[in-house]
């Protein structure tokens, strides 16, 4: 009975480990039959048919006479998408090259925050570890990720001259892609700014291209701007524009060729930004821009996505009502239309029409006279008056009349607000228009004035008649940027930029601070500087890089909010990608979520020669050191 037992066992473990094994030789069959049947299929979709293919196991041989090297190279890495490349038995030999065409050679250099990586097909003589090696000098010896490939044929013409314009090409942008070919280079990049941009392709332009097709392809984040303002004055048939926005280069055209044919001198232009109310805004200018010629003379203003025309005292009824029943019908649905036609002059035997005034002196002395609605509105006007002149310049002598036209208060308002960017001038209120004159030393301030009250009057009709006079402006004393940047930082060092969680709106306390800044800022207008958002690391880094750019662009809005004209200043997000403190501790991550000023030197891109550039080449809007 016990052999018995025995004997059985002894069976069990045969049957068991042949069937293990006829499995295993199933498997190991299937695995490779799937192999080649995949890697068959992948190269017949890509046009490959003369590789033949072999399995062995789990193995996949490939053979067959490749027409040339680039060919081998195409099917091995065709083949290699499909199964692991130690999987791969390469069995594959060239046809004689002999008149056999020189292959398409390509290297691509990629370069960001990263790294830089390479990879293409390049002939042998070309050593692609020579050309990584004088890459990593570019990032101070970063390794760099080199995925080329060579084949051995002559370097063909061009490729030494394209190589050197792309390396060189490599060296200014630290965020771009470049890609060489024989007597072509292609640069495609992403700059910080306009400024940056242009700088960029100027350097690119001017380094030898002698032979050479360069395709240069640089873009830029554009400017916010808020209110997206248009408004234009027709008067005599001759149209005159304040303010111009636009979203694109293209609808920016569009603006301006209908403005001409209003009746506008050839030359001017839109600012191009972000902002806009409506994809349609191009279209609705257009459209109210022929309505406004159809009328006459008036002036048409846009406010964000409000629109107001107002036409000229003594237009005919029938014709103003004509025009604007077809300019509301075919404006865009987003957008709001209020016209005014002003009645017609009283009588001479009809009562004065109420006025408000204010008359700016070039000592700054201010006196303000005329109507307002009630007690309440004229404290709020004299307090608001204070604050924008100082109390020991305002002389303030209103009458109450409670028969005043509804909005009053709010010209009253927003018109002292307007006279305050003037160096000196008058203010006067009308029922029937809102009139701003005087100087300025800065046309800035004009277009700062024009802003503000397209903002606030919500469509009434105002008027601004300022000029220029450059000989107002204060000689300044010039701060250097070391200083600009030490009274910040000194002030950030007191009081930090904070956000609510998840939020990117200006809070009571960041509000505080930003006040602050505007006060150290217009002394700083000729310091290039860059506002730099930052985050922990908690959340994804792709939404930690958009919250970051969002709370920048938030406070650079905030500062123009607060009159401080931006033109120096670029707003960038960098996520969680430059901790100052460890993210593992509430402390460190607090530290990490912040507002950075940092100084950029634009002068060093700009007066570097060809030659100096051929030496010592910075990238582009490349940070000064604090």
């Amino acid at each position: 009975m016990k052999i018995s037992l025995s004997l059985a066992a002894v069976l069990t473990f045969l049957v068991a480990g042949l069937l293990s094994y006829l499995v295993a030789i199933a498997a190991a069959i299937s695995i490779e039959n799937r192999s080649v049947t995949a890697v068959e299929d992948r190269l017949e979709q890509s046009g490959v048919s003369w590789v033949e293919l072999r399995g062995d196991g789990l193995q996949v041989h490939i053979s067959g006479e490749a027409p040339n090297e680039a060919a081998r190279f195409r099917a091995l890495t065709l083949a290699a998408a499909v199964v692991d490349d130690d999987r791969l038995i390469d069995e594959i030999t060239v046809a004689d090259p002999a008149g056999i065409s020189t292959p398409d050679f390509l290297l691509e250099m990629l370069r960001n925050s990263d790294g830089i990586s390479m990879i293409g097909l390049i002939p042998t003589d070309a050593d692609g570890e020579t050309i990584a090696a004088r890459i990593a000098d570019i990032t101070n010896g970063v390794e760099v990720a080199n995925l080329v490939e060579s084949v051995d044929y002559p370097i063909p013409q061009g490729w030494d001259a394209a190589l050197e314009y792309g390396l060189r090409a490599l060296r200014l942008l630290p965020r771009s892609k470049i890609s060489v070919m024989q007597g072509k280079v292609t640069v495609t990049a992403v700059a910080d700014s306009v400024a940056e941009r242009d700088s960029a392709i100027s350097r690119l332009n001017s380094y030898p291209q002698a032979g050479l097709d360069v395709v240069i392809d640089i873009s830029a984040p554009r400017p916010v701007i808020t209110p997206f303002a248009f408004r234009m004055i027709r008067e005599d048939d001759v149209a005159t524009l304040e303010v111009c926005s636009a979203d694109t280069e293209a609808n920016a055209a569009r603006i301006i060729t209908a403005a001409e044919a209003a009746g506008l001198a050839t030359g001017e232009s839109c600012d191009v930004g972000l902002g806009v109310p409506s994809t349609e805004w191009a279209r609705a200018i257009e459209v109210a821009v022929a309505a406004l010629a159809e009328l006459g003379d008036g002036t048409l203003t846009f406010s964000d996505a409000d629109v107001s025309l107002v036409a000229k005292e003594g237009t005919s009824q029938r014709l103003f009502d004509r025009v604007v029943g077809e300019l509301d019908r075919n404006l865009p649905n987003l957008f709001s239309l209020q016209a005014i036609l002003p009645p017609p002059p009283q009588d001479s035997g009809a009562l004065e029409a109420p006025e408000f005034t204010a008359s700016l002196s070039e000592t700054g002395a201010v006196q303000v006279r005329g109507r307002l609605p009630d007690e309440n509105l004229q404290a709020a006007n004299q307090a608001f008056a204070q604050a924008l002149f100082g109390s020991e310049n305002v002389y303030f002598a209103t009458n109450l009349d409670e028969a005043l036209p509804e909005g009053w208060s709010v010209r009253s308002l927003a018109g002292l607000e307007a006279l305050s960017f003037l160096h000196d001038g008058d203010l006067l209120i009308t029922p029937a228009k809102l009139t701003l004159s005087g100087r300025v030393a800065d046309r800035d301030h004009i277009e700062l004035a024009s802003r503000l009250l397209s903002d606030k009057l919500d469509g009434a009709d105002f008027e601004i008649n300022v000029t220029v006079d450059a000989s107002l402006a204060p000689e300044p004393e010039l701060l250097s940027p070391e200083t600009c940047l030490s009274r910040i930082n000194d002030l950030l060092a007191e009081t930090k930029i904070t956000f609510d969680p998840g939020s990117i709106e200006i809070n009571e306390s960041t509000g505080a601070i930003l006040d602050r800044l505007a006060e150290i800022l217009p002394d700083c207008r000729h310091v290039d500087m860059e506002i730099g958002g930052h985050t922990d690391s908690q959340g994804r880094e792709e939404m930690n890089l958009t919250l970051s750019q969002a709370r920048a662009d938030a406070v650079l809005n905030g500062l123009l909010a607060r009159r401080v004209l931006v033109s120096n200043l670029s707003a960038r997000g960098y996520g969680e990608a430059n901790p100052i403190a460890d993210n593992d501790t509430e402390e460190g991550r607090e530290q990490n979520r912040r507002i950075e000023f940092k100084l950029i030197d634009r002068t060093a891109a700009e007066n570097d020669t060809p030659e100096e550039a051929a030496d010592a080449e910075a990238p582009v809007g490349e940070e000064a050191q604090q």
